[in-house]
């Protein structure tokens, strides 16, 4: 495995890495939920993994680059920033092997953690063995502090390191990014940084009233019928499926489209056969971007990219259409002026009080169908300590919570699709509680959209 870059030396000044607007928004959304959203990463060995291995990995990725906390400060508008975490959450150690048909319960079960930001606990590595021999490895990591491509960079990092010999350090790996606090001078970067900030919202606001015109595409409300007699709380479904790469690519290609295009297709299709959608409406799909450059230090680095994909009953998602919709977006968000007002008034955000977001939540809406795509991102972490896994699996988790809040803000439907070069791993998640009650709901549908399309997946149980 290659080096990351990190090219800060050891003898720099301390920078200071401020929250973006990004980190800032899940920084309050955790407030008020709580952690309603997190990403996991999980790797399946068909051979067991030495515990001395695992635990220095946890040391390595103690001093890396999810090693932060959050510092605050109370000059008006000067935004928050990271430093380095001095604790982390104990590498978790199952000793009860997992039977071949509880895995991805198993899973699920990792990503019930109580990350606290401002300690420094926003990420847990933890571990079991399997009836068969083999090793259960998860990451689950908060999404205050890392998108998917800082947990990749993280752990590419943590792995280099480990496979070299490397002490666990914050100073010569990738933990330097993460920033400090300086020892001279920090008042005068707070007001300078308040000050930039003002600056910068009335740029915003200019740049919206420039952009007023431009539209995004409109989601779909949620249909209000049928209202199922559920529990107070309710656990998104979740489902993760593989398929040949081979296999994906050759489908994709025989109706026009890329790897990319097959999800989204898949995508709008089960939302349809839920009974989400209409026929003949214009599917919202979000798509996250990755912005992040070397060295980069930001905590999250993505935005997102919506298209509009018309949905038929009983017809596949044109894919040809879907594939030209993408670069009419990407086109489109790399130039100011057509890039829509909201995005502008990021800085405005930031300004906001939580109470004031707070207000806001009552209204805002989830996405109705969100396709991350990871690409072939799980060939460079497949393999620790000289053992490579059967399959890594990438996907975020929408946490437990209240049915009546699902309901409210109209989550729908997320897939992750990521690859090692050999086999497709797709996570779906259902999280409208009224069209996916269960894991069992949720599969129906989705063997049928995979069915249609002529794809043989293998579910994990």
């Amino acid at each position: 495995m290659a080096a990351p870059t990190v090219s800060a030396p050891v003898s720099a000044p301390v920078a200071m890495n401020r929250l973006t607007a990004d980190d800032d928004l899940f920084l309050k959304l955790h407030d008020l939920y709580g952690n309603a959203i997190v990403n996991q990463v999980a790797w399946r060995f068909d051979a067991p993994v030495d515990p001395a291995v695992l635990a220095g990995l946890h040391a390595q990725l103690a001093h890396g680059f999810l090693a932060r906390r959050v510092r605050t400060t109370t000059v008006p508008l000067a935004r928050p920033w990271w430093v380095r975490a001095e604790y982390s959450l104990a590498l978790g150690r199952d000793t009860d092997p997992i039977p071949e048909n509880g895995v991805l319960d198993w899973f699920l079960a990792q990503t019930r953690v109580d990350f606290d930001p401002v300690a420094g606990q926003v990420w847990r590595l933890s571990a079991a063995p399997t009836t068969t021999g083999g090793t259960l490895l998860s990451l689950v990591t908060s999404h205050v502090g890392a998108d998917g491509g800082a947990v990749l960079y993280a752990l590419g990092d943590a792995l280099y390191r480990l496979d070299t010999g490397a002490a666990p350090s914050a100073a010569d790996g990738s933990g330097a990014l993460v920033g400090g606090t300086p020892r001279d001078g920090l008042y005068r970067r707070h007001f300078a940084d308040a000050a930039a900030q003002i600056t910068a919202a009335a740029r915003g606001v200019r740049a919206a009233v420039a952009a007023r015109a431009v539209t995004e595409p409109a989601r779909n409300p949620r249909p209000e019928a049928p209202a199922l007699d559920l529990p107070e709380t309710y656990a998104p479904a979740d489902l993760v499926v593989e398929v040949p790469l081979a296999e994906w690519n050759s489908v994709a290609a025989a109706h026009g489209g890329t790897a990319n295009g097959l999800m989204i297709g898949v995508g709008v299709g089960v939302l349809g056969r839920s009974g989400r959608i209409a026929d003949g409406a214009r599917v919202r799909v979000d798509i996250p971007h990755s912005m992040r450059g070397p060295d980069d230090p930001r905590g999250n680095a993505t935005t997102g990219l919506p298209i509009a994909v018309p949905y038929r009953a009983g017809e596949r998602t044109d894919l040809a259409l879907v594939r030209a919709a993408i670069k009419q977006a990407a086109r489109a968000y790399a130039d100011p002026a057509t890039t829509p007002a909201l995005q502008h008034l990021q800085p405005v955000q930031m300004m906001l009080p939580r109470f004031v977001l707070g207000y806001f939540s009552r209204t805002a809406k989830a996405p109705e169908c969100l396709c991350t795509n990871l690409g072939e991102t799980g060939r460079a972490v497949a393999t620790i300590g000289g053992v490579r896994a059967r399959t890594v699996l990438m996907r975020p988790v929408v946490c437990a919570g209240p049915t009546e809040l699902f309901r409210r803000i109209e989550v729908g439907l997320n897939l992750s699709w990521s690859s090692d070069g050999d086999t497709v791993t797709l996570a779906v998640t259902g999280a409208d509680p009224d069209r996916f009650p269960s894991r069992a709901a949720l599969r129906e549908c989705v063997a049928a959209e995979f069915a249609a399309w002529g794809l043989d997946p293998v579910f994990w149980s």
